[in-house]
């Protein structure tokens, strides 16, 4: 009986991890959304609504304590639990991320001949990717397609240290375009962030599978 109260209650952590997931991908699209049209209104509603996936973590961290000092699970189970403990924390930390973009959205609202770097898109892109291929290797269990957005983030750095390259050029040769740079390079900063917190995800998930720690983790 015991055993069948705790299966339920995994079930019932996953479906929680899951809708974490689902909240953090509407949030990064609006985001995407607010940064391309750059919609101050729309950049503050993502600030507002960070709350909501803060407060599913916090309830996420509590059922797994939870279920650890009730039900003694197994090894393969605890396995999970804890690392469920450290996947809701990134998600939490992505959806910060967005809040902190949205932040240096509405400061470029309020500046004059904003133009958006090249590349930014595709990094916004390839970031995006990332994050929902990790949500769907999470509900999957799919340990190849996790190591697939492990084998990505290079792609995301390669994008920041580009941009970031642009960026110090276009402020060298332009001293008006600076505020609207540093903000872009902020941006940025927090877009490469987010892709390290999606591999981070990915190696729990690794961890999940096979036991097996990689290193960083």
């Amino acid at each position: 009986m015991t055993r069948h109260i705790f299966m339920q209650e995994l079930r019932e952590l996953n479906q929680n991890v899951i809708r974490m997931g689902s909240l953090l991908e509407q949030s990064i699209n609006d985001v995407i959304m607010a940064l391309e049209k750059l919609d101050e209104s729309l950049a503050s509603e993502i600030i507002k609504n960070d709350d909501i996936i803060d407060d599913l973590e916090h309830q996420i961290e509590r059922e797994c304590i939870t279920m650890i000092a009730k039900q003694q699970p197994l090894a393969t189970d605890l396995r999970k639990v804890t690392s469920i403990m450290k996947i809701v924390t990134d998600i939490e930390r992505i959806a910060d991320h967005c809040a902190d973009i949205s932040e240096y959205i509405i400061i470029l609202c309020g500046q004059s001949n904003v133009i958006a770097p090249k590349n930014l898109k595709e990094m916004v892109d390839a970031m995006k990717g990332m994050v929902i291929e990790t949500i769907d290797s999470f509900v999957e269990v799919d340990r190849e397609k996790a190591n697939q957005v492990i084998a990505k983030d290079d792609i995301v750095d390669d994008y920041f240290s580009s941009i970031s390259d642009e960026l110090t050029k276009i402020m060298q040769g332009n001293k008006e375009a600076v505020p609207a740079c540093v903000s872009y390079l902020m941006i940025i900063k927090y877009l490469e962030r987010m892709a390290d917190h999606a591999t981070n995800i990915a190696e729990w998930i690794e961890y999940i599978i096979t036991g097996n720690m990689i290193e960083g983790n």
